[in-house]
């Protein structure tokens, strides 16, 4: 894949959806101009009805300056929202959690959370990636064809959190089909009126929350070996999680980790179906080749598209002013291609080093909290694969997500030798 330059930069309009329906290949030669000529660009918003018009942003672009503007959260904050869109406060925490704060809100949580992560409950979970995948491919091994998302992609994360919180597998469909309506509001397939958008997302959200916060009460009464039971016990200072800063981490963990982990898993198997000599290269030396190969996948697939920031006070970025207020996106699409940085960034390469890529954020406190468990799930899946379905490619188109904050693939159909090895 190589970018095409055909839009001249004063045409480039990151906020028109018509833009995000160009061909993948124009979209990165938009990018690519934009690095080049106006690393820094503002950008007007559109009215989309849903919420109110914004009053524009800016844009970066370059590698260096996310990694900037990431370490430096004193002057570019999240509190104020991670999506573009001004949203109504409520949804800000409801739907957000940490990566909506600013410490010491921010600190707090995040120590509290991490209380829960146990080493025992870190291997415990570690275990049971390598158990889920098994079974995943279990379950296709004879079909020779599948939906790769719902049947293998999006059902090893799904698993691996439900499991981690304690719920059960009767639950499993109803929160998978819950984080496709937050993640997949814009796109008909999950909601097809447009005017049901809010509500579908109010109506989402609430009932993940609830479920987790049903489950969070049972757990202090009679804790167990589940992630809700350390969660709702654990205690920082004197402080614990209170019903709704658990609903809305719930909400976090299960819609960033499905989403981003399923999508880069898919993304990666297009890759691999795409590129057949480094199939042929990983699969020769799996686990030498794995460290680098699961980072190429995450920088390429880039699951995450953008996320805003806004300015504290004015400051200044490559002679660009920004006055305070203003809002400042962070397009890790954009840093994961720059040239200056990427060898060759348009060439899928399972044996990439050094690969500083942003796929999982940009360096401080907002840095994924889920990054290592990921690259495990992606790691164990692709070895089980390799092992059992060794000639597994994706076939015909796939079902894009329709958003321009979630790479997102909704179907992928995949063809592979009935039977594999069991």
């Amino acid at each position: 894949m190589r970018p095409r330059e055909i839009l001249p930069v004063d045409k480039i309009w990151l906020s028109d959806p018509m833009f995000w329906v160009r061909p993948f290949e124009e979209r990165e030669g938009a990018f690519a101009t934009l690095r080049r000529e106006r690393p820094v660009s503002f950008h007007e918003e559109l009215d989309t009805g849903i919420f109110p018009r914004g009053p524009g942003f800016w844009s970066l672009v370059k590698h260096e300056d996310v990694l900037l503007a990431s370490r430096q959260p004193e002057i570019f904050c999240s509190g104020r929202g991670s999506n573009i869109a001004d949203l109504p406060e409520p949804f800000l925490e409801f739907f957000g959690s940490m990566i909506n704060m600013d410490d010491p809100r921010h600190a707090r949580l995040r120590r509290i959370v991490s209380r829960g992560f146990t080493p025992r409950m870190i291997q415990r979970v570690e275990g049971q990636v390598q158990v889920k995948a098994s079974s995943i491919v279990d379950r296709v091994l004879d079909k020779g064809r599948c939906d790769f998302v719902r049947e293998i992609a999006a059902a090893l994360p799904l698993e691996i959190i439900c499991d981690m919180m304690g719920i059960p597998p009767s639950h499993h469909d109803f929160v998978f089909d819950r984080t496709n309506v937050i993640l997949g509001a814009g796109d008909p397939e999950y909601v097809s009126d447009p005017a049901r958008i809010v509500p579908s997302l109010l109506e989402a959200g609430s009932e993940l929350s609830m479920l987790v916060q049903d489950l969070g009460r049972h757990r202090r009464e009679h804790p167990s070996d589940d992630l809700t039971s350390a969660l709702v016990n654990a205690e920082v200072e004197g402080e614990r999680l209170s019903d709704s800063e658990l609903g809305s981490f719930f909400v976090l963990l299960v819609v960033a980790g499905n989403e981003t982990t399923r999508n880069a898993i898919t993304h990666g198997l297009l890759a691999l179906s795409d590129h057949p000599d480094q199939r042929a290269i990983w699969h020769a030396d799996f686990d030498s080749i794995a460290p680098t190969a699961v980072d190429e996948i995450v920088r390429w697939a880039t699951p995450v598209i953008h996320f805003r920031r806004t300015a504290t006070r004015d400051t200044e970025i490559r002679g660009q002013k920004i006055r305070e207020g203003e809002k400042v996106v962070l397009w890790y699409c954009s840093a994961n291609r720059d040239e200056e940085v990427f060898a060759d960034p348009f060439r899928f390469d399972v044996r990439r080093e050094p690969n500083p890529h942003v796929g999982f954020g940009g360096p401080g406190p907002h840095f994924c909290l889920g990054a290592h468990l990921a690259r495990r799930e992606i790691t164990v899946m692709f070895r089980e694969l390799a092992t059992r379905l060794p000639d597994i490619r994706a076939v015909g188109r796939p079902a894009k997500l329709a958003s321009f904050f979630i790479h997102g693939i909704k179907h992928l159909d995949c063809e592979f030798t009935p039977g594999g090895r069991r």
